[in-house]
């Protein structure tokens, strides 16, 4: 039975020979070219809203979304997370797990789902993430989309000291202190063309409060130290093969958009659409335009037609 008029759908698990539980939700008709989304630092499948899966939906594709592991409903490691003074040092723990570790949890998820090949969507972190499942197993990827992310490269796609100062603060310890914090960095970080919308905004990081099976604080940590163990990935990022879209705005905080234009420089062919005044931040006024140009991008390796630069 078709799915495509809507975007509902509940919490599933997939339990992974690492040992390791990673919740998804499957969204669309199963038959379907599938989209797997992979959300960014400190954020859970459902910051890709309702709107968002929804328009690829009805743009005809089957949409996976996971929590990465230390996120949402997905195991939250028992490593100690470290500390601040280690993040900001870029010195993490012997015991930290990689964005290598977090690719093969999506991929075990695709297995759980006997899918063989998709189309990659990933944001920030989850755009890294993407990347390295890209560069490490092409057999399983028809696209790439890789949304405001980097390369790991120091020189590139570094946070604005503002930003480090509103990273650095303590972490929420309520449900209340949590919006309030997800309110507070949004609004530095989601550009100057977009404006957010406070009460949708709220309702997101509320919500992810509430899904969340761990401390949060502590799983934000671990994935902070996840993307500096991996470093710079430049090299590995020049294997891969597939079509690869890089999207990012042009007044970003937290991913400076030099990490953009260095993503684009590491990947042969890869294609590049900068958003005039778009931040960190995916708000209600680009869904439209976002998911247009991810599913242009996915047709056109589904007709095998030439891959031609997006204007």
């Amino acid at each position: 039975m078709s799915e495509r008029s809507g975007a509902e759908s509940v919490d599933q698990y997939a339990t992974l020979p690492s040992g390791l539980t990673i919740c998804f939700r499957d969204f669309g008709d199963r038959t379907d070219p599938v989209i797997l989304l992979i959300a960014g630092l400190g954020e859970d499948l459902t910051f890709w809203t309702d709107s968002f899966v929804g328009s690829l939906v009805g743009r005809g594709f089957r949409v996976v979304a996971i929590d990465n592991r230390d996120a949402g409903q997905s195991t939250f490691v028992t490593t100690p997370p470290p500390g601040l003074w280690r993040q900001i040092a870029a010195r993490p723990r012997a015991d930290a797990y990689a964005l290598a570790d977090m690719a093969q949890d999506a991929i075990g998820v695709l297995d759980h789902l006997g899918i063989s090949r998709v189309h990659l969507v990933g944001r920030s972190m989850g755009g890294m993430i993407a990347q390295t499942i890209a560069a490490t197993a092409p057999e399983r990827v028809l696209s790439l989309t890789s949304i405001y992310s980097t390369t790991g490269a120091r020189k590139v796609g570094q946070p604005a000291l503002s930003t480090i100062r509103l990273l650095a603060a303590p972490p929420a310890r309520s449900r209340t202190a949590a919006v309030r914090a997800h309110l507070r960095l949004t609004r530095h970080i989601a550009g100057t063309g977009h404006p957010i919308d406070d009460a949708a905004e709220a309702a997101i990081a509320a919500r992810g409060w509430d899904r969340s099976a761990g401390e949060p604080a502590a799983g934000t940590a671990r994935q902070i130290q996840a993307i500096q163990r991996s470093g710079d990935r430049t090299a590995e990022l020049s294997r891969i093969t597939a079509p690869t879209l890089v999207i990012n705005g042009d007044r970003d905080r937290l991913v400076e958009p030099s990490g953009g234009a260095a993503t684009v420089r590491a990947i042969r062919s890869a294609q590049h659409v900068v958003i005039p005044g778009m931040g960190h931040h995916l708000p209600e006024a680009l869904v439209g335009p976002v998911t247009t140009y991810i599913s242009q991008h996915a047709n056109r390796v589904g007709e095998g037609g030439n891959h031609v630069r997006i204007s």
